[in-house]
């Protein structure tokens, strides 16, 4: 009996995706456990602190602003520059040159999540939100084992040892990419033929300025978490390090959680309420004078930010932009992340207080949460689907 030939998986494969995720989440997290030590090594203030994340958020907005139809090309790419920055950064010893390597770390991780992102917005057209969410999954898991092995393995290792093995994982991954990859480019999404109007030239300032601010909004409350907890919190390092362990597991259990509640909920139903959950939390966090109340915010910021991300961007992959316009449209979430965080810095270091800068976040969670409330000019995404139907 002859079998049909089964057609090919697409490339990257899902387990493949699930890896790129993984990576690109942990690396987005690097800074935050291990942003004391280096402070301490290189004898930083907050606000020059804060140039380590802006130079590698920027790196970031880059990677995803460049992102175009060679999609799976550009995730192989994407894990290649991140080694690359990786390496470069275990060998410096200074401000300016690790501000370098970080730039070229935070390419990589961006047009790793672009490209990843777009792919899985364009291949899973039912039920978008929630499949976006189990392959966030991923990413909130690798964003959680950041300060997990941060915790385990500094009291025991250099961080050169520890980021110097992260590398050869991006390496080996990179390379595998490679090799899944067909010599012909007929699994790169086509050029579309669409030409954008004035109503998708509003959308995509809308959803560039949301995903800014959360952008934003997600790296303030992350990267600083660390130093907040030390700071205010009256415990060790490596118990300030599990705080932002809590925040991740509060995360990923929320997207978990999301890919499920996106099969009931609308996607703007459940980012509203997400979103006002998180102010909530935020103001509670900056209220709280102990580790332990510190680390039960943390958990409850985590569950509220976690659907943030994958509600809204399904809903504007829902009005089916082009490959560039999607990329665009992500790297405005790296750029929040850069200036957002780094400005949270410079006001900690000129008031003195990093307690008074975390009103930045929060003040960042109701510009979101009016952002949502804004009128779009043209039909809603729902509304483009059942036209389109």
């Amino acid at each position: 009996m002859i079998m049909a030939a089964m057609p090919p998986a697409p490339k990257p494969t899902l387990p493949l995706m699930h890896a790129g995720f993984l990576l690109a989440g942990l690396g987005t997290f690097l800074l935050g456990p291990i942003l004391p030590i280096l402070s301490r090594q290189w004898h930083l203030s907050d606000q020059q602190s804060g140039l380590l994340l802006l130079a590698q958020f920027t790196g970031a907005t880059l990677g995803g602003a460049t992102v175009s139809q060679r999609l799976p090309r550009a995730f192989t790419s994407g894990l290649a520059s991140a080694a690359t920055g990786l390496l470069l950064f275990v060998n410096v010893d200074n401000l300016s040159l690790a501000c370098l390597a970080l730039l070229l770390f935070g390419f990589g991780i961006g047009r790793i999540i672009a490209s990843l992102n777009i792919l899985a917005g364009n291949r899973y057209t039912r039920q978008r939100g929630s499949a976006l969410s189990r392959l966030n999954l991923s990413f909130s898991l690798g964003c959680l084992l950041s300060p997990l092995l941060a915790a385990q393995l500094t009291p025991h290792l250099s961080l050169f040892t520890i980021l110097a093995s992260l590398c050869v994982v991006f390496i080996v991954t990179a390379a595998i990419a490679a090799a899944s990859q067909r010599k012909d480019i007929t699994d790169d999404l086509q050029p579309t033929t669409e030409t954008p109007t004035k109503f998708l030239t509003a959308t995509f300032l809308l959803f560039a300025a949301i995903l800014f601010f959360y952008g934003g909004l997600e790296t303030c409350l992350s990267a600083w978490l660390t130093t907040y907890v030390l700071r205010y919190g009256q415990t060790s390092l490596v118990l300030s390090q599990y705080t932002l362990v809590l925040l991740l597991c509060g995360l990923t259990a929320g997207r978990a959680l999301a890919a499920w509640l996106l099969t009931r909920l609308s996607e703007s139903t459940l980012l509203r309420l997400a979103l006002a959950l998180t102010i909530a939390c935020a103001a509670a966090l900056s209220l709280a004078h102990s580790a332990a109340l510190i680390a039960i915010e943390a958990v409850a910021l985590g569950a509220c930010l976690a659907p943030i991300f994958p509600a809204a961007f399904a809903l504007y992959m829902a009005l089916k932009p082009t490959p560039r316009q999607a990329g665009l449209v992500l790297a405005g979430s790296g750029l929040g992340a850069a200036a957002i965080p780094y400005l949270m810095g410079a006001v900690s270091t000129h008031t003195g207080s990093l307690r008074l800068a975390l009103t930045l976040p929060i003040a960042t969670a109701v510009i979101l949460m009016l952002l949502t409330l804004t009128p779009r000019s043209g039909p809603s995404p729902h509304e483009v689907l059942a036209a389109r139907e």
